[in-house]
């Protein structure tokens, strides 16, 4: 695995990024605001267990820049598809491990539309690869497909409050690419706990066993409930503490791009 260090102004752009799957997701048109100096590329839908297509996210691209952001757990099938905590081979890389069964399944309904997205792209590019809450743990499984399959070999993942997504052997083979790692944890928020280390389901001999990708970048923040820990708008708030400067401009550049504590 290549480090090249956590940069907190890319970590607070990224997360207003991750924002705007929320907005893409919740507009009739489904759109969003685009940062300046971003074109949209594409949008992508996926489906989880309902088999209902939805919006999950999209790709921006600037002159040197490309992004793929993944949007979070926001309907009832979501939900479900992230308690399907059994697991299945990872499918986009040989001798892998397992991943959370729910979690690739919604991947795979999108993997192709992204694939032909970037398609093409100037590979020269930096490739950013992102997501908060279930859309970390498919920007995990995304960045593995990208470095294996792609173009894109060393792409720059960042997540927010995201759960565990695969096999300990999924975690080695991981850490064994050349991705970039920033996996962004806010201490307090109780689903970056889930799916547990062990997983035993119920009336069968089944057991499987989760890690979380290394190294990660921790937060320390507590806003009194379970979902003000966890909401994006709650990370984004706590990194912009440690560039408020830069924030203030990046908000103030980009009229309704930053996201609120209110955005879930």
């Amino acid at each position: 695995m290549r480090r090249r260090g956590f940069d907190a102004r890319r970590a607070i752009w990224l997360a207003a990024v991750c924002g705007q799957t929320y907005r893409q997701y919740g507009h009739p048109e489904n759109a969003f605001v685009v940062p300046a100096g971003f074109a949209v590329r594409s949008g992508f839908i996926a489906h989880s267990l309902n088999r209902v297509w939805e919006p999950f996210g999209f790709i921006i691209e600037s002159s040197d820049e490309v992004v793929v952001a993944f949007r979070g757990t926001s309907s009832t099938s979501d939900w479900l598809s992230d308690a399907l905590a059994t697991q299945i081979e990872y499918p986009y890389a040989k001798n892998a491990g397992k991943t959370h069964r729910g979690f690739t399944q919604i991947y795979q309904t999108a993997r192709d539309q992204i694939m032909t997205s970037l398609r093409g792209t100037d590979p020269r590019k930096r490739l950013f690869v992102t997501g908060h809450s279930l859309g970390g743990a498919l920007a995990v499984l995304c960045a593995m497909d990208m470095s294996c399959n792609s173009a894109f070999r060393t792409p720059i993942l960042y997540t927010y409050g995201a759960p565990r997504a695969g096999s300990p052997a999924f975690v080695s083979a991981f850490g064994d690419r050349p991705i970039n790692v920033n996996r962004i944890s806010n201490l307090y928020d109780a689903v970056t706990y889930l799916p547990p280390p062990t997983v035993k389901i119920p009336r069968s001999n089944q057991v499987f066993e989760y890690r979380h990708i290394q190294p990660f970048i921790a937060l320390d923040f507590h806003n009194g409930r379970v979902s003000a820990n966890h909401m994006i708008g709650s990370y984004f708030a706590e990194l912009a503490k440690r560039d408020p400067e830069y924030a203030g401009r990046m908000c103030d550049a980009n009229p309704g791009f930053c996201p609120a504590p209110s955005i879930e």
